[in-house]
């Protein structure tokens, strides 16, 4: 028996059991699914660091829509503002560092 206590994709449990093998889950509400949720973004974002590969960029997006929908945001209003702010205030494309601001003395 391995013990995990962590949140898992929804068919997961499915999964195992055809696999052959018995788990034990637990359902939980929204605020600690929450609570999981952010563990879960630390995890997957560690993971990305180590393996940089699509599965993970996919695993980190699908955590932070999954907290967002729990702030109450679904996913064509942070699409629809993603693109907003894309266009208001650029991307990540162009690799700029910020280094220093100056304040004018106007």
């Amino acid at each position: 028996m391995k013990e995990y206590d962590k949140l898992v994709r929804d068919k997961i449990p499915q999964i195992i059991e055809e696999s052959g093998s018995e788990c034990e889950i637990e359902q939980v509400g929204d605020k600690t699914a929450l609570e999981y949720l952010y563990k879960k973004l630390i995890e997957e974002t560690s993971e990305l660091l180590m393996d940089k590969n699509i599965e993970e960029v996919i695993d980190v997006i699908d955590v932070a829509l999954a907290i967002g929908k729990l702030y109450g945001f679904n996913i064509e209003d942070i699409m629809w503002l993603r693109e907003t702010k894309v266009r208001e205030k650029g991307g990540f494309e162009d690799n700029i560092i910020l280094k220093k601001v100056y304040k004018n003395n106007k």
